[in-house]
């Protein structure tokens, strides 16, 4: 801007109608530096307060870190809680798959006696009460309702050796032998092993079991949804959590306000100036100094760039202004983030309080789950009994099989002997006999008749009977072909009986 100087004393160098215009040009100067100054101090409040606001930013960000830690630090805890919750579910779920394997493999053995068992026939001399000794003890009288009994020994009769159906029906001992010929012969009609066993009661037991292991698993599934819940909740609650406060350039802001207060000064002092000098040419016109047209033209040139000078000064209070706010809008993102911050924090006093239910609940579940898996242990129980006894009521059958067989031959045998010591011993009276004869005939007519009358007569015959005239023993027949399957069902099952014990 240009600095007028004072004009000499001496005519006047413009028309006197311009030389008024000094005073708006005055007025304007003035007018400019009150803007300058109002601009100036505008932008030194605002460079103020965008200094306090980076200090806010600067707390609220470490605020905003400090509560972001402290969120995560509590969802790993919670994660480890969910952690902890679904391990002692996966080894309650261990431990109950465990007793799954072990009572498929009591109900696999038990099973396959039972098909074992099936699969073995027994003769009806075995079972019906014709006989007047049998194995089984006494049977259901009734031969043509010949049900099948449960294992163990059925009721006995009152009369074993005679059934009451036989006395009803009149029927012959020859028709009875028949009859039992007959259905000897039609195999279809035999009954089986397993027909002795009580299917009502295992089937009871294993229906016992099943519902116990329901139950099991109505207890599990009030917690099972529990660590899936945990952490979705936990994912929820990280997702809220909101991402750092991006701060502005602190330095860069404050380096652009200070340069642009720095030009704003410059043009201040320059208005200053322009002010100065207008203020001494309005003091000189008034002490009647005239001014040429040249210094007329250089006080207006300098008036029309007041206007220049005034924007660029907003301009610069606009730039302070823009920094500002972009300060103002990083508080209120910081602002924002403590309270989404607050409201996460209440979340998770709300998550302890379910969790601590959870931990609670879980505990109290997992004591009655261990207790429900004890008793379905003791329940597995009755499966190895049933299994080790029919293992042994098969292999006690099979002996009983070879002992029928041993014993058939051991009667043979006798019978071969007391057939043998008849023959020898009738042999022996009938040579007895003729000795006495021809001693008779040689010496018998010269021995008076009173002397020895004994001496006439013949030799005792001899008979050979079961002791006190006891009725034979009656055995079923056992056909070869059973007596071999015993001998290779009882091959090494005395190694399957012991493990059946330690099942």
């Amino acid at each position: 801007m240009s600095n007028p100087e004072a004009p000499s004393p001496g005519p006047s160098a413009g028309p006197p109608a311009e030389q008024p215009h000094i005073v708006s040009l005055v007025l304007q100067a003035k007018k400019a530096l009150q803007q300058g100054e109002q601009l100036c101090h505008n932008a030194s409040t605002l460079s103020s307060s965008s200094a306090q606001i980076s200090v806010d930013v600067l707390a609220l960000d470490a605020q905003v870190r400090w509560m972001s830690e402290a969120v995560l630090d509590q969802l790993k805890l919670a994660a480890k809680v969910a952690k902890s919750i679904e391990q002692k579910r996966s080894e309650l779920e261990r431990q109950v798959k465990e007793w799954d394997t072990l009572r498929n493999q009591r109900s696999d053995a038990l099973d396959a006696i039972l098909e074992s068992l099936g699969a073995q026939s027994v003769p009806p001399d075995f079972h019906t009460v014709s006989a007047d000794s049998s194995p089984f003890g006494s049977q259901n009288p009734s031969e043509d309702e010949d049900e099948s009994t449960p294992f163990g020994l059925p009721p006995s009769s009152s009369n074993p050796r005679q059934s009451p159906t036989d006395t009803i029906r009149n029927r012959s001992p020859i028709a009875r032998l028949q009859e039992k010929k007959s259905k000897r012969m039609d195999r279809r009609r035999w009954k089986t092993l397993r027909d002795f066993v009580d299917e009502r009661a295992i089937e009871d037991l294993l229906d016992t079991i099943e519902k116990d292991r329901q139950e099991l698993d109505d207890i599990l599934a009030q917690t099972i949804d529990y660590p899936e819940s945990l952490a979705k909740t936990i994912d929820a609650i990280k997702d809220m959590v909101p991402a750092e406060v991006a701060l502005p350039s602190f330095n860069e802001i404050f380096a652009s306000q200070e340069e642009t207060q720095t030009r704003m000064a410059e043009h201040l002092e320059s208005l200053a100036h322009h002010y100065g000098n207008m203020s001494n040419a309005m003091h000189d016109f008034e002490a009647g100094e005239e001014f040429d047209e040249e210094d007329m033209q250089g006080m207006n040139a300098d008036a029309d760039a007041l206007h220049g000078i005034i924007l660029d000064i907003e301009d610069g209070l606009h730039s302070i202004e823009v920094h500002r706010d972009e300060l103002l809008c990083s508080k209120t993102f910081a602002q924002e983030h403590i309270d989404t911050h607050r409201r996460i924090l209440t979340d998770l006093d709300e998550l302890g309080e379910i969790m601590t239910d959870m931990l609670e609940r879980q505990h109290n579940v997992e004591a009655e789950s261990l207790d429900h898996l004890e008793h379905l242990h003791l329940q597995l129980r009755p499966l190895e009994e049933l299994h080790h006894k029919y293992t042994s009521y098969q292999y006690a059958y099979n002996k009983l099989v070879l002992e029928l067989a041993r014993r058939r031959q051991y009667r043979e045998a006798a019978q071969r002997v007391v057939a043998n010591t008849i023959a020898e011993l009738d042999a022996m009276v009938e040579e007895e006999r003729m000795l006495r004869a021809e001693f008779q005939t040689e010496h018998g007519q010269y021995i008076p008749e009173d002397v020895c009358l004994y001496i006439e007569n013949p030799p005792n015959r001899w008979t050979v009977s079961t002791w006190n005239d006891e009725p034979l023993e009656t055995l079923p027949e056992v056909e070869a072909e059973f007596v071999e399957e015993a001998k290779q069902r009882t091959r090494g099952a005395e190694v399957g009986i012991g493990t059946s014990q330690s099942l």
